[in-house]
């Protein structure tokens, strides 16, 4: 569908401060006039709020907007958002900085039909006051509401340099004649599948040592598909997810800084590997590669990263600190507006992390987001690295329900509960939570584990209901991991900084096991039945053999799930190819010899029916000795 916007007239600055202090029952705005915190040279802005837990809706109204009202996290690029009622009642919006004046704009509505964002025509000026006024409907019902936040003062990051990626060893990766300069880490099988019903692995590789992008492994450890991504991007997080009614691939691409968060764009790609949609991120931030979850009716939450300048000499830190604010983006996916945004700085206390202050100008991860879990309801769960804590967040409001773990878990945690630098928090349809605990680092537990938490809201206790180990050999993963509970409850671990995938029964045991090589690493690993069949054709190589006599025939189709056999088709001349041999599709790449010396090769890839799924163009041979130039298998 066409995306859609309304362009509303903006109202005069008619109304006075007190209306809309008495509208938000704030006893003064304090907008006009200098509201910038000056602040001497070398110290940084106070960010760190008195009070937290600002709700997101507006009183009195089932609005809910962000910047929240009285928040202090908004980046100078911001949209306001207005979520909770039809954009045709949005009228008469006022937007004007403290330092900036009045901002010009348009209100565009969302895709779904259930708000609109303001977007201005230009950004506001860091460490400003806003003062957001609108009318909500028409005639004897219209509401007027207003509210203020404020802007931060962003850190830059144009000097962070991305982790280190040297090449990879040459037993780590297998390279193709038919996929020129890919080399795709190896996939060692180390326990046989005894689940084939749980399908392929989905994985990618680093930050580290070798290429990057989107791997796809057949439970074998045969590649599938090899996204080879350009030096200088990375890809994470590769799962399937349902998007316009299709099971398609996701995953995050772009710039992965050493600070340990990521600044690029979310794909959506369909079973032809062609991408259906990108979300770059809003408000002036970009997308992080920590988590992209597709809800229905077409919305997105992503995790976003934005470094800040922040006083931290209340927490023993720098006074020209900077400190890490992470943010929860919903984002309409067919318009790209955001349509709520969430801030840690608004919610969660720095006197919660569990890491300690920067010694020198790095920016402070105090909490370091690394999971979205959208419920069905509307609520939210999150999980936090850096604070040892998941959080249920209110939907809307984005209120802190209750915490789980961490320095003030609202329940009581059992034996075996406790949790240290975990990440990707679940909840499952019978309620109970899972997580991946990485125990590291610094290492806090032996090993990294994969939980299920059962939670008695009742009595606020926490009580264990089952973990799963790396028995032979234990694994500690320093960071990065997943827990994947399938539909027939057996448990699929992605043990990340140590790039293993295991699946265990929900008795525990053990139903398949494999890796990377060990050097390597992955965010996420998963296991879902995937079926693709790339738009691009077949690959093929055809060359002679050292004596010049005999033709030697590579083919392979990257991507492709369902070839079975090869046709092979060769001749003299280019329009004049006939069937000269068939045979089975034996890994990624199939080869085979012809007896004879033919001037034009072209192969045909078939199913496991003998019909055709795809053909090659025609190559024409190439020498012995160009042969050996080619790229050549190894590992």
């Amino acid at each position: 569908m066409r995306n859609r916007y309304i362009v509303l007239p903006l109202a005069l600055l008619a109304w006075a401060v007190a209306v809309a202090a008495i509208v938000l029952g704030s006893p003064s705005l304090g907008v006009f006039g200098s509201s910038v915190r000056r602040t001497p040279s070398g110290i940084s802005p106070a960010c760190l709020p008195a009070t937290l837990e600002r709700s997101g809706r507006l009183p009195g109204t089932h609005i809910d907007v962000s910047p929240g009202p009285e928040t202090a996290t908004a980046d100078p690029n911001t949209q306001i958002s207005l979520l909770g009622t039809n954009v045709a009642r949005i009228r008469e919006v006022s937007v004007v900085g403290s330092e900036s004046g009045e901002h010009s704009g348009h209100v565009r509505g969302y895709f779904q039909g259930d708000g609109g964002s303001f977007v201005p025509d230009r950004p506001f000026d860091p460490g400003e006051r806003v003062l957001v006024r609108a009318v909500i409907g028409s005639g004897r019902g219209a509401r007027r509401i207003a509210f203020h936040f404020r802007v931060d003062t962003p850190y830059s990051t144009a000097a962070i340099p991305q982790f280190n990626n040297p090449p990879a060893a040459p037993p780590d990766y297998e390279s193709f004649y038919t996929l020129p300069g890919a080399q795709a880490p190896v996939m060692t099988v180390t326990v046989p599948d005894r689940d084939p019903a749980a399908g392929d692995i989905l994985a990618t590789n680093g930050p580290g040592p070798g290429q990057y992008g989107p791997l796809i492994y057949t439970p074998a450890g045969r590649l599938v598909w090899f996204d080879r991504l350009p030096a200088g991007e990375a890809a994470e997080n590769l799962s399937e997810q349902t998007y316009e009614g299709h099971r398609d691939l996701t995953w995050w691409r772009g710039r992965v800084l050493s600070l340990g968060f990521g600044q690029g764009e979310d794909v959506v790609m369909n079973s032809r590997y062609q991408t259906v949609a990108r979300i770059t991120g809003g408000n002036g931030l970009k997308a992080d590669l920590h988590d992209f979850q597709i809800a229905p009716r077409d919305v997105a939450y992503i995790t976003a990263y934005n470094p800040v300048r922040c006083d931290l000499t209340t927490v023993k830190g720098r006074p020209g600190g900077a400190i890490v604010d992470t943010a929860v983006e919903m984002i309409d996916m067919k318009t790209g507006l955001v349509r709520w945004e969430w801030h840690s700085l608004d919610h969660i206390g720095a006197s919660e992390s569990e890491v300690e202050t920067s010694a020198d100008a790095t920016p402070w991860d105090y909490f370091h987001l690394n999971s979205i879990d959208p419920e069905p309801g509307g609520n939210i769960l999150i999980t936090a690295r850096s604070t040892w804590a998941g959080y249920q967040l209110e939907g809307g409001t984005g209120k802190v329900l209750w915490r789980l773990g961490g320095s003030k878990s609202s329940f009581k945690m059992g034996p075996g509960t406790q949790m240290a630098w975990q990440h990707d928090g679940r909840v499952l349809p019978d309620g109970d939570v899972t997580f991946f605990d990485d125990g590291s680092s610094p290492p806090i537990h032996h090993q990294s584990r994969a939980v299920r938490i059962t939670l008695d809201f009742k009595a606020r206790q926490a009580r264990l209901d089952s973990a799963f180990t790396h028995a032979n050999a234990p694994l500690l993963a320093a960071s990065q991991g997943n827990m994947q509970t399938l539909a027939d409850g057996n448990t699929v671990v992605g043990y990340g900084g140590v790039p293993a995938i295991s699946e265990y029964a929900r008795g525990g045991s053990l139903l398949f096991d494999a890796q990377q090589p060990l050097d390597m690493s992955f965010y996420r690993a998963f296991r879902f039945p995937w079926s693709g069949r790339p738009l691009s054709p077949p690959a093929v190589l055809a060359g002679l053999n050292d004596t010049g006599e005999e033709t030697i025939v590579h083919a392979s189709w990257n991507g492709a799930t369902d070839v079975a056999r090869w046709r092979v088709l060769a001749g003299a001349q280019r329009g004049a190819l006939a069937a000269q041999a068939t045979i089975p599709a034996s890994g990624f790449e199939s080869s085979t010899t012809l007896p004879a010396r033919y001037a034009y090769v072209a192969v045909l890839a078939l199913d496991a029916r003998g019909r055709v799924l795809g053909s090659s163009q025609t190559v024409q041979l190439i020498s012995y000795a160009a042969s050996l130039a080619s790229p050549r298998r190894s590992g």
